[in-house]
C-alpha cells in the first residue's frame, strides 16, 4: 500500500513522501515527470475522437499512438533535464530542483543512466513509428522526425529553442498539430487539414501551461540568460499573452464550431469558462505572491496530501509546491478544459452513433 501511495503521489505532484523508500516505479515516475503525462494523453484522445467522428476508428492504432506519444514525452522531459544540467541551467538553487527532485542533481541517476533511459524510450518509440509507418505510410515517420527534432532541439544545441524565445511556439506545435493531427492520421490513415485546425484550442491551452512555468522561473532564467517569452516580454507582457491564450481557447472553439471544423457539442468546453476566468484573474497580478497567501487562495488547487502537511499559520513554512504558482493554476485549468473538450467530442460521437 505504501508503494501504491508513492506512485499516486509521484503522478500527482512529482514527489514522494519525505523519508519514504524510493522504489523503481516511483523513481521512474519522478524522473520522467509523469505528473504531466495526462496532457499528452488528452492530445492523443482528441485526435482519436476527431478521427472517429469522421468515420474512422481503430483501437489498436489509437493505443499505439498514445503509447508512442507518452514515451516521446518521457524522453523529452529527460532530454530537457540532461541538457539543462550539462549547460549549467539546472543548479541546486534553480526552481527545477526545488519543486521536484532533479534526476541528476538529486542523485537518483547518473548522467549515463539518464542517457540510457532516454535511448530506451526513443528506441521503443522508433519501433512504434516503424510499425505505424508500415501500416499507414511515410507521413507517420515524417511527423515523428519533426516532433523528435523539435523536442530535442527545444533545449539541445545548436538551436536551443527555449533559450532563444521559440520554446513556447515549439510546444504549441508539438501538443497541438503534431500530436492531435498525427494521432488522427495514425488512426484513420487519412491526411486532412481539419484535425490540424481543430488542435489549435488545445495547443493554446498546453502552451499556457508552459507560459505559467516560465513565468514562475523568469527571474532565474533572466540571470542565466535563458530567453523564454516571459523573459523577453517582461512579467506584465507575458501575463497578458497568457491571458490571451486562455481566452483564445474558448474563442477558437466557438469559431471552429461556426465554420464546421469542430462539432457543435465541442461547446461543452465552455462550461470550464469560470475556471478560465479564475486563471486569468490570477494572471492579472492582483493576488499577492507570498507562500501563505498562495496557500489560502489555492486550497482547491494543491493536492490534499500536501495540504494536510502544511500549516499556513506557520510563517517558517512555504507553499508546498513553491516556487511554482502560475503553472499550478495553468495545469489545473488545462486538464479540466481539455477533458471537457474531450467530453464534448465523445458526446457528439455518441449522438451520431445512437441517435
Amino acid at each position: 500500500m505504501n508503494m501504491l501511495s508513492n506512485w499516486i503521489m509521484a503522478i500527482r505532484t512529482g514527489n514522494i513522501e519525505k523519508g519514504a523508500r524510493l522504489d523503481l516505479v516511483s523513481k521512474w515516475l519522478i524522473i520522467t515527470r509523469a505528473l504531466i503525462f495526462s496532457i499528452t494523453l488528452l492530445s492523443a484522445l482528441i485526435g482519436g475522437l476527431l478521427s472517429a467522428l469522421d468515420g474512422y476508428f481503430n483501437w489498436g492504432y489509437l493505443l499505439l499512438a498514445a503509447l508512442g506519444l507518452t514515451l516521446a514525452h518521457a524522453a523529452n522531459n529527460m532530454v530537457n533535464d540532461y541538457f539543462d544540467y550539462t549547460s549549467g541551467v539546472d543548479t541546486a538553487d534553480y526552481p527545477r530542483a526545488k519543486y521536484s527532485p532533479h534526476p541528476i542533481l538529486s542523485g537518483m541517476v547518473t548522467e549515463s543512466k539518464l542517457i540510457f533511459a532516454i535511448f530506451c524510450c526513443l528506441f521503443l518509440d522508433f519501433l512504434i513509428a516503424v510499425y505505424l509507418t508500415w501500416a499507414r505510410g511515410w507521413i507517420i515517420m515524417a511527423l515523428a522526425v519533426v516532433g523528435l527534432g523539435t523536442s530535442v532541439f527545444y533545449v539541445a544545441p545548436p538551436l536551443r529553442l527555449k533559450k532563444n524565445g521559440l520554446g513556447e511556439l515549439a510546444i504549441f506545435l508539438i501538443w497541438g498539430p503534431l500530436m492531435v493531427g498525427g494521432t488522427y492520421f495514425a488512426v484513420s490513415g487519412v491526411l486532412s487539414w481539419k484535425p490540424f485546425l481543430a488542435s489549435i484550442p488545445y495547443g493554446l491551452a498546453v502552451t499556457a501551461v508552459l507560459m505559467g512555468k516560465h513565468l514562475d522561473k523568469a527571474e532565474k532564467d533572466r540571470e542565466k540568460k535563458v530567453r523564454t517569452l516571459p523573459v523577453l516580454l517582461g512579467d506584465q507582457g507575458a501575463r497578458l499573452v497568457t491571458q490571451v491564450m486562455v481566452i483564445s481557447f474558448y474563442l477558437t472553439i466557438v469559431f471552429l464550431v461556426a465554420v464546421k471544423v469542430l462539432p457543435v457539442l465541442s461547446l461543452i468546453a465552455l462550461l470550464t469558462l469560470p475556471r478560465g476566468i479564475r486563471f486569468v484573474s490570477v494572471l492579472s497580478g492582483t493576488i499577492p505572491l507570498t507562500p501563505i497567501a498562495a496557500f489560502k487562495i489555492a486550497e482547491d488547487v494543491i493536492p490534499r496530501d500536501l495540504k494536510e502537511k502544511f500549516n499556513p499559520e506557520d510563517p517558517a513554512q512555504e507553499f508546498p509546491l513553491w516556487p511554482l504558482w502560475y503553472v499550478i493554476w495553468a495545469v489545473w485549468w488545462t486538464r479540466v478544459a481539455g477533458a471537457y473538450f474531450l467530453v464534448g467530442l465523445l458526446a457528439q460521437l455518441a449522438l451520431k452513433k445512437f441517435l
